[in-house]
């Protein structure tokens, strides 16, 4: 840059400095032009609101649309705002919607789940109640339509009863009732649905069909154990009950019968329907979505009444819990949906198990020494089973010398004329070679009937002994990553394992097995371990100590059983003229058996 210029940017700049501080406005000046500018937003503003007033025209809008909505069928009632409406007592906390007029969600008050949060057997739009209306024309479900409630809120733990109404208005005079009804205490919620005027509007207006679904929500700690137990029961007026199997989805349409009731069944709690004048059609169905891993089961019901002489169709929903004393002061025959097993071992937990577990509750115990006194007591009554499969098995050890010597003389390449041998033996010794097998046949109906009665038994459930925390679930001690489909070890369940071990083992020194026999009672302990390991710890405790106090039984008999007093016997026995011998009907069975069995093998030489 040469002079000039460098003279020229001086000079500018100085300018530039001059004119900030010359030209630059003086105080009095701001605020007259602050004032201006404030003038300015003043008049603005003042002609905005000259431009909004115009003629309110919102009512005539609203106007015409309630003249359009008047037309249409229940149109009212097709817009609103959802609103709830508490009604509970001491058990249960009903929550219901007027979108629907249907109950929204139900809490049990005394209940937690498994992780101590608030008992909701269902909740949210998953969950459906609607009458599905024949209007010419068009079909209408009303749990798309909002209804009027006549109370806010409702509490009745003082008070022997309350009723609060959901109306759906299609006019002033024509209208659907939905009366709910609840008791101060119980699990009961009483419903009566009644059409007022509306014979003209809906064809076919005697009969309601309604729609019911829920998505249950889980409440224990072993989803799929809750699974398997989550199913639909129903009672026919004929006073049948049938359920859906544990663990298959399906779907039914019953119309041969009426039904008196339909349960939406959980592992310990249940959602029932119950209709007083029957259900003259259903169509039931239970499906379940693997992806969600906040609700157990989805339930479906669609179900017809007749509606009574006075318009109204009396229903009433329990909501409580799967325990057997409770259900069955409901009536109906509400028990029924505890699975007890399946044909005589239902009859043995029901008429047997379950009485005497009633009583022993009686004394308040903990519950692991009501399972202790109960094995107790299983024992005693099959004590005299015990000693008679000991004695026949110790015979039979005693017995096992002289068998060898008969099957190295015969050899094993005729198993016929071995087993020939080896009766005629039996026949002199006065042995029954089932002997030990029959009492203990006798006494696998009882053990079986247990393997279904623990995992039913809802006064397990949250109930800890030891450190089992709840002898409803199972008990991990040792959690890790799932190995086919396994991710925890039970602790209970490994040590019923190891007793079966140890008692397999005793058990055979008594018998005196070898080969083959001796190995397969290792086998079954093992397959238990794999089975049982996400069973209830209550069930593997039993279990345990049923191995226990089979041990000490044993060596109670042991000490009083003489083997050589028994030798001595067969030998006696043996002795003893032929003739005089009693022959069983298992001998004769067994004898003629074998002899054409040999008349086959001759015909073939």
């Amino acid at each position: 840059m040469d002079k000039n210029t460098i003279t020229g940017f001086v000079l500018i700049v100085l300018i530039m400095l001059g004119s900030y501080f010359l030209l630059k406005p003086s105080d009095a000046e701001l605020k007259k032009e602050q004032l201006v500018q404030d003038s300015i937003k003043r008049a603005k503003a003042a002609a905005a609101v000259v431009k909004t007033t115009k003629p309110d025209t919102s009512k005539k809008t609203v106007a015409l649309a309630d003249s359009t909505l008047k037309k249409i069928p229940f149109g009212m009632a097709s817009v609103g705002s959802e609103q709830f409406v508490i009604l509970e007592n001491q058990e249960l906390r009903v929550k219901l919607s007027t979108h629907g007029g249907r109950v929204y969600s139900v809490e049990l008050k005394n209940y937690k789940t498994f992780d101590k949060k608030p008992l909701i057997l269902f909740d949210g739009d998953n969950n459906q109640f609607g009458l599905i209306l024949n209007i010419p024309g068009k079909n209408v479900n009303t749990k798309d339509l909002y209804f009027t409630p006549s109370s806010q809120s409702l509490t009745v733990a003082e008070k022997d009863s309350s009723n609060l109404t959901m109306r759906l208005s299609y006019s002033p005079t024509q209208y659907i009732d939905y009366v709910y009804s609840l008791k101060g205490t119980g699990f009961k919620l009483g419903l009566t649905i009644k059409s007022t005027g509306l014979d003209n509007i809906i064809a076919n207006s005697s009969t309601f069909n309604l729609n019911w679904q829920a998505s249950l929500h889980k409440q224990e700690k072993d989803m799929k154990q809750e699974r398997q137990y989550s199913e639909i029961y129903y009672k026919n007026t004929d006073n049948e009950v049938n359920d859906f199997g544990d663990t298959k989805d399906d779907q039914k349409s019953i119309t041969d019968k009426k039904l008196q009731w339909v349960a939406f069944k959980q592992h310990f709690f249940s959602n029932i329907l119950v209709a007083k004048q029957g259900i003259d059609k259903s169509n039931l169905t239970v499906s379940t979505d693997v992806t969600n891993t906040a609700d157990v089961k989805q339930m479906k019901a669609d179900l017809s009444f007749t509606r009574m002489a006075d318009g109204a169709v009396p229903l009433e929903f329990y909501f409580g819990p799967n325990r057997f004393s409770t259900l069955k002061e409901q009536g109906y025959e509400l028990d029924k949906v505890v699975s007890l097993g399946w044909g005589p071992l239902k009859y043995i937990n029901r008429y047997a198990v379950l009485p005497v577990f009633n009583f022993l509750k009686q004394f308040n115990w903990n519950y692991g020494l009501i399972i202790l006194a109960l094995t107790v007591l299983l024992k005693l009554v099959l004590s005299p089973l015990t000693y008679k499969s000991y004695l026949s098995m110790a015979k039979m050890r005693i017995l096992k010398p002289e068998m060898d010597e008969i099957k190295a003389k015969v050899g094993e390449d005729n198993p016929t004329l071995l087993q020939q041998e080896y009766m005629k033996l039996y026949k002199k010794a006065g042995v029954n070679p089932l002997g030990g097998c029959l009492p203990l046949l006798l006494q696998m109906p009882i053990v079986i009937a247990f393997f279904r009665f623990f995992p039913s038994l809802f006064e397990l459930r949250g109930e800890h002994f030891l450190w089992m925390h709840d002898l409803s679930t199972y008990d991990s001690v040792i959690s890790f990553s799932p190995i086919f489909g396994v991710d925890h070890i039970s602790l209970m369940c490994l040590l019923m394992t190891i007793s079966t071990l140890v008692y397999t083992y005793f058990n055979n020194q008594i018998s005196g097995a070898t080969g083959q026999m001796k190995y397969i009672g290792y086998v079954t302990p093992i397959i238990f371990l794999i089975t049982l390991n996400n069973y209830p710890a209550g069930l593997n405790y039993y279990y345990f100590l049923a191995n226990m106090f089979t041990f000490l039984q044993q060596y109670l008999i042991r000490l009083m059983v003489d083997d050589k007093k028994i030798h001595a016997q067969i030998q006696e026995n043996k002795k003893k003229p032929e003739e005089k011998k009693k022959k069983s009907g298992f001998q004769a069975r067994m004898e003629e058996a074998m002899r054409q069995q040999q008349q086959i093998q001759g015909k073939k030489k």
